[in-house]
């Protein structure tokens, strides 16, 4: 027996190897896997600082709470993001124009239902006049309520003054906002690897930076931003076509980011999210990788078919036909669905008459009647409970279905 424990104990023994290979395996593995967590953890703490936190319009919201909308019954368990596409010329998107005034190139009102099953984006027309509430500013100073363009809001008071504008107009309780600018867009999409479009013919625009053969394209950043942009070179020029091009574009977007498996790919997700997490601006409550990611996940589990895309209904504003003004009833027919967290049905756009209002397709709205410089107001006959089905789009139409 001694023999044995003698044989065992030598330096030569296949024993002592075998131990000492055992000893070594598990203390470089116990090393690796220290080295990746503290690796995984150095990221997670990189991509959670990127993100600016918007603390001021946090500040100045809660000083107008009480002036704020309440979620109704119906809601609960509902959340609603303001989208904000900044078009701010200073730093890195001085390139695309003259440092000026920062003002909402793009406002979408992102409606979540509770179940997230179902997704409802809103496009707000930039140059519809709507009645603005009062704004507390960052020097201290307030607006009194006035009726102007809606992108005069962001320009004025930044995003606490168009929350307050968009819940002034709909009713709806805003959650969270987002603020992105034109550097942090190309990023995302060049994250992603581009993301296709139909071109519905070719596009020389020089302001917009972009020039493309017609076609199915697959779009880089610097072009995305082109398309999404650009007015005088398709269709008839109008705000509301390239909100519908701003709509095809995030479907299209989504359906890559469903189709490609990014969220469960680490090599492609760790761009992404340093894409994202680097050029957003958001309140405390999406100021966090870990929030921004359940976000993303819960936008990842709604099928394309229950997303959908429209734009407030509008027409040309009655005392300047550059301007937009919001059609009524269909409008707030919209509006009390996302307060009531119900469906909103839509179908593709069709061509319509020269002049007519793009929007949703229920009875024409009733003639301008009353104080010509007031602000559009609801139809108190309108049918609550009524579901109108609106000019949209769903997320997995493809914008250009002939390949």
């Amino acid at each position: 027996m001694a023999e044995d424990e003698n044989t065992q104990d030598s330096p030569t023994s296949p024993w002592r190897r075998h131990r000492r290979w055992l000893l070594v395996t598990a203390g470089a593995l116990a090393m690796a896997l220290l080295a990746g967590g503290l690796l995984g953890w150095t990221a997670y703490r990189r991509l959670d600082g990127n993100v600016q936190t918007d603390a001021a319009t946090q500040r100045l919201l809660a000083r107008l709470e009480a002036e704020r909308p309440s979620r109704t019954a119906g809601a609960k368990g509902a959340e609603n993001i303001l989208l904000i596409g900044s078009d701010d010329r200073t730093g890195a998107n001085a390139a695309y124009g003259s440092a000026g005034g920062r003002r909402s190139d793009t406002a979408i009102l992102l409606h979540l239902a509770a179940d997230r099953r179902r997704a409802t984006a809103v496009s707000i027309p930039r140059d519809a006049m709507v009645s603005v509430p009062p704004c507390e500013l960052p020097d201290g100073t307030r607006t009194g309520t006035r009726l102007v363009q809606f992108n005069w809001a962001y320009e004025t008071g930044g995003a606490a003054c168009a929350i307050r504008a968009v819940e002034q107009l709909s009713g709806v309780r805003i959650d969270h906002h987002l603020i992105l600018d034109f550097t942090g867009f190309k990023e995302m999409v060049n994250a992603v690897g581009g993301v296709e479009v139909c071109v519905p013919k070719a596009i020389h625009d020089r302001d917009a930076q972009l020039d493309l053969p017609a076609g199915r394209r697959t779009l880089n950043g610097e072009q995305a931003l082109g398309w999404v942009r650009v007015r005088e070179s398709l269709g008839d020029g109008s705000d509301t076509q390239r909100m519908g091009r701003q709509q095809q574009f995030l479907a299209s977007l989504m359906r890559k980011v469903q189709s490609q498996g990014v969220l469960l790919n680490p090599a492609r997700l760790w761009p992404v999210l340093n894409a994202a997490t680097s050029s957003l601006k958001a309140d405390a409550g999406l100021s966090s990788l870990g929030a921004l990611y359940d976000l993303t996940w819960d936008l990842r589990a709604i099928p394309a078919a229950d997303v959908v895309f429209l734009t407030a209904p509008r027409r040309p504003y009655r005392l300047d036909p550059d301007r937009d003004e919001l059609v009524q009833p269909q409008t707030s027919l919209l509006f009390a669905a996302l307060r009531e967290d119900r469906p909103v049905a839509v179908r593709e756009p069709v061509a319509a008459p020269a002049g007519a209002a793009p929007g949703a397709s229920t009875a024409p709205a009733p003639e301008p009647t009353g104080d010509p410089t007031a602000s559009p107001t609801a139809d108190p006959t309108a049918d609550p409970t009524a579901s109108p089905v609106f000019e949209g789009r769903r997320a997995d139409a493809d914008s250009c279905p002939v390949r």
